[in-house]
């Protein structure tokens, strides 16, 4: 009889849906709490960024499963920075990036708010902001972006959240571009304005 796999050995996938990478499947782990940003959503995210993708410099401060992060860089994102505290996301990130033979990217295993509360001196033009839910973390770091210079002038900020992109309270300097929810998911795009 053969054994059950255990929670750590399961693995579902990802595909990535336009692009260089267009098509390619992806292994991703099967974690509690790890949710894969759905095709939908990320084919309409990606439609609203498209006049600003190519060249972009990326920031996935919750990168978890890291679709958005290879979708970003799929379609044109010249380089990237993708961080989360977990030791089997950011491994599996590594090995996706291996697999599709990118150098254009890092991938950070550490405390997403830890991380942005230091100051930087290279900015992102989009930031990708897709934190677990029910944890109190989105409004922290778009508040920790704003504070620490991680915004370049005009850049855009991707959120995800369990609450309508009204309710979230973000820095003043955000404009609301275009918002959705689909299910339990509200995502929105913001601009950072001068």
């Amino acid at each position: 009889m053969a054994k059950k796999p255990t929670q750590s050995a399961r693995a579902s996938s990802i595909r990535i849906i336009g692009g260089e990478w267009r098509s390619r499947k992806l292994t991703v782990p099967d974690a509690p709490g790890l949710r894969p940003t759905p095709d939908r959503v990320r084919e309409t995210l990606f439609n609203w960024l498209a006049p600003t993708i190519q060249g972009a410099r990326v920031l996935d401060a919750f990168t978890g499963s890291g679709a958005l992060f290879l979708e970003a860089l799929s379609r044109g994102a010249s380089t990237g920075v993708a961080i989360d505290a977990s030791t089997n996301a950011v491994n599996n990130l590594r090995r996706n990036l291996a697999v599709l033979q990118c150098d254009d990217a890092e991938v950070l295993r550490v405390d997403s708010l830890q991380y942005l509360s230091n100051k930087t001196e290279q900015g992102f033009d989009i930031v990708l902001l897709d934190p677990p839910f029910h944890q109190d973390l989105l409004l922290s770091a778009c508040q920790l972006l704003e504070d620490n210079n991680w915004l370049n002038k005009d850049a855009w900020i991707y959120t995800e959240s369990e609450q309508a992109p009204s309710s979230l309270g973000v820095p003043s300097s955000w404009r609301l571009h275009r918002e959705k929810h689909t299910g339990q998911v509200h995502y929105a795009l913001w601009q950072k304005v001068s």
